[in-house]
């Protein structure tokens, strides 16, 4: 079969390889699964960089989130056991973890509704407890995260700001349903939250983006407010003045979505009957921008990894995918 494989740690444009490898032997407890689709996720690209808290033995194939089919038939969303991951024609995966792909999304949307919507759920319900009615700030809008834990928002009944960077961006934030779209590039994000909110500011932030997205957050989060620590896509990792949450009274959460599937693994299979609904009921949808070959898939993640995404890149397959 075809899988690309990272050979050494680098940009992933320079090091993924397409190769001709046997197909993945499962384990014990594990199954084999024919890839349908596999969305790129920014953690694909810090595994290329070495710099995820996994590091599998090289080479190995990137791709942490499928939707595929079983060999008896089933269409399955699936996380693959590295070092065989989903950017490959096969993969293998623990049997006890596959959840159904919901009939009311294809493929490409199925495989990116699990990683970035799970985490947006237990983000926003389980970790910040968002209530109806309550204003949600959303760093990175537009893209894969962002719009999921927006849509999210809105279903909940929040009012939603996102911030984006750059008009198409931005344009893309609005078709989401944001109530307000904050250009960072052109725009104070603390001044625009602070003038749409009365002065009140952001009861939940979620922050997938760290650096300077968290030093605006703490200028505008509300009295009781919960600041959200999702991921640092911008690369820096804030510094939190931990006298300024004092005295300002806001919580600093942080959120490891997979660590829920070794303290929790229920409340996993819990969420996706949860977010399986919503699909159904038309209430979130991931934004699938592009669904690319086999073969583009290390431009993708390399495109992903340099912030000029919108929504989800996929990839699929030749033959695959419904």
């Amino acid at each position: 079969m075809q899988a690309w494989r990272v050979h050494t740690h680098g940009e992933p444009r320079e090091v993924m390889r397409l190769d001709e490898v046997p197909e993945p032997q499962p384990r014990e407890g594990e199954v084999r699964i024919k890839v349908r689709a596999a969305n790129v996720n920014f953690p694909d690209a810090l595994l290329c960089r070495g710099q995820y808290q996994i590091r599998p033995p090289l080479p190995f194939t990137p791709g942490v989130e499928i939707c595929g089919e079983t060999e008896d038939g089933r269409r399955v969303i699936a996380n693959p056991s590295l070092p065989h991951g989903g950017f490959a024609e096969y993969v293998t995966a623990p049997a006890a973890a596959l959840l159904p792909a919901p009939d009311s999304l294809d493929d490409a949307e199925a495989a990116a509704l699990h990683i970035g919507y799970q985490t947006g759920w237990f983000g926003l319900h389980r970790r910040a407890r968002l209530q109806a009615g309550e204003t949600l700030l959303v760093h990175a809008a537009a893209g894969g995260v962002g719009s999921a834990a927006v849509q999210l928002g809105k279903a909940a009944g929040a009012t939603v700001i996102g911030v984006t960077g750059g008009k198409d961006k931005a344009r893309t934030a609005e078709e989401l349903g944001c109530d307000l779209v904050i250009d960072r590039t052109t725009e104070d994000i603390a001044a625009r939250v602070k003038e749409f909110t009365g002065g009140r500011g952001a009861d939940v932030v979620y922050d997938p983006v760290g650096g300077d997205a968290h030093t605006a957050s703490a200028k505008c989060v509300a009295f009781e407010g919960r600041i959200v620590i999702v991921g640092f896509a911008s690369g820096t990792i804030p510094t939190p003045a931990l006298s300024h949450a004092l005295v300002k009274n806001y919580s600093l959460l942080g959120l490891h979505w997979g660590l829920y599937a070794a303290k929790d693994p229920a409340s996993i299979a819990a969420c996706h009957a949860e977010l399986t609904r919503l699909a159904a009921e038309g209430a979130v949808k991931p934004l699938v921008s592009e669904r690319v070959p086999l073969t583009g898939a290390a431009d993708a993640v390399q495109r992903l990894a340099d912030g000029t995404t919108t929504g989800r890149l996929v990839v699929v397959p030749a033959g695959a995918g419904r």
